[in-house]
């Protein structure tokens, strides 16, 4: 059985080196997968959340991706929790 991606992250950053450079990613990967479970937890698919966001389903992909070096706007941002049924939010914590 493959290990979950919570698993895999877990064992990683085990690592000096990966930990040091998660960390100074931290804020992007925790977006990108909020962006993803909130897509999933409508029970929609890349291709429904592209077409109630009037864009492509390869733009909802590199959006969510983890590779990708895409920094979405606030409008993206908003837009996207508007597909999926959600309210966008943005904090800042000290």
């Amino acid at each position: 059985m493959r290990p979950t991606f919570e698993e895999f992250k877990e064992k990683a950053l085990k690592r000096s080196e990966v930990k040091k450079e998660y960390d100074k990613l931290e804020v992007e990967f925790d977006l990108k997968l909020k962006l993803i479970k909130i897509r999933k937890a409508a029970n929609l698919t890349q291709e429904e959340i592209a077409s109630r966001m009037n864009t492509s389903k390869s733009n909802i992909s590199r959006l969510e991706s983890l590779n990708s070096k895409i920094s979405p706007t606030i409008s993206t941002l908003n837009a996207y929790a508007n597909a999926a049924g959600y309210r966008l939010d943005v904090n800042f914590v000290q």
